[in-house]
C-alpha cells in the first residue's frame, strides 16, 4: 500500500483531567474521503484539530505526506517542534461557524491568506479567488460583505477560502450543522465535487446520506476511541458493534 496521505498513530489528547483522544490510529490514503461519525463529545472535532495542529496531541504521531508534523525541522520541544508551516501549506480546514471577516468583502476574505502567507500578488490572488468563487457558484458575490449572504453562501466562501491555500488535504468539521436544512444541499454539493476531483478529505458529519454516497471509509468514534470503521455500506447498513448500532438507530430513527 502506498504511503498514507494522513496517518495517526497512538494519538492522545487531553484537556486538563479530561482525556478526549485515547490512542487513535487512522490511515487515510490520497484521494480518500473519510467520514467521521459519533455522538457529541466523542473526540471527532478534536481529532481534526490535531491533524492541523490547532490542538497538538500530548503523545502519538501524526504524519501528513510522510512528514511527522509534531516533529518539525527544529529540535525543540513543545510548540518549537511543531511543523506549523508545513501543515498550513498542506492542510485546509472549514469549521461549523463560517469565521469570515465581516469587514472584508468576499473577495478580500478569500485573497487575504494567499497574499500574506503564500506571498502572492494581489492580481494573482484575485484571479485564483475569482476562479474558486465561480467554482462554488458565487461568481456574482465578489464584492458582497458576509452579512449580505445566506449561511450556505457564507460556508461556500469559507470552502473557497480554504482552497485558495492550495491544500493537499481538506478537513470539514460539521460544516452543515449550523445551516437551515434547505441550505445544506448546496454545501454538500460543493464537497461532492471536491471529492470527485480527488481531494483527500476528513469529514466530521451527521449527514448519513453524504457519508454513504461519497465516503470511502466511515469511522465511528465514541469515548475518544475508534469503535468501528470500514466501508460505508458495511458500517452504516451492517454495523458490528453494539455502540455503533445504538447510535445509528437513534440517528436514523430505526431503534
Amino acid at each position: 500500500m502506498a504511503e498514507a496521505m494522513v496517518k495517526l498513530e497512538g494519538v492522545h489528547k487531553r484537556f486538563g483531567q479530561l482525556e478526549v483522544l485515547k490512542g487513535v490510529d487512522l490511515h487515510v490514503q490520497k484521494g480518500e474521503v473519510v467520514c467521521i461519525l459519533g455522538p457529541s463529545g466523542s473526540g471527532k472535532s478534536t481529532l481534526l484539530r490535531c491533524v492541523n495542529l490547532l490542538e497538538p496531541p500530548e503523545s502519538g504521531e501524526i504524519f501528513v505526506e510522510g512528514q511527522d508534523i509534531c516533529k518539525g525541522p527544529g529540535s525543540g520541544t513543545g510548540e518549537q517542534s511543531w511543523n506549523l508551516d508545513f501543515v498550513r501549506q498542506r492542510v485546509g480546514m472549514v469549521f461549523q461557524q463560517f469565521n469570515l471577516f465581516p469587514h472584508k468583502t468576499v473577495l478580500e476574505n478569500v485573497t487575504l491568506a494567499p497574499r500574506q502567507v503564500l506571498g502572492k500578488s494581489r492580481a494573482e490572488a484575485e484571479e485564483k479567488a475569482k476562479a474558486l468563487l465561480d467554482r462554488v457558484g458565487l461568481s456574482d458575490k465578489f464584492d458582497q460583505y458576509p452579512e449580505r449572504l445566506s449561511g450556505g453562501q457564507q460556508q461556500r466562501v469559507a470552502i473557497a477560502r480554504a482552497l485558495a491555500m492550495e491544500p493537499h488535504v481538506m478537513l470539514f468539521d460539521e460544516v452543515t450543522s449550523a445551516l437551515d436544512p434547505e441550505l445544506v444541499k448546496e454545501v454538500l454539493d460543493t464537497m461532492r465535487e471536491l471529492a470527485s476531483e480527488g481531494m483527500t478529505m476528513l469529514v466530521v458529519t451527521h449527514e448519513m446520506g453524504f457519508a454513504k454516497e461519497v465516503g470511502d471509509q466511515v469511522v465511528f468514534m465514541d469515548g475518544g476511541v475508534i469503535v468501528e470503521q470500514g466501508k460505508p455500506a458495511d458500517v452504516l447498513d451492517n454495523p458490528q458493534q453494539e455502540r455503533t448500532k445504538k447510535f445509528l438507530g437513534l440517528v436514523l430513527g430505526t431503534s
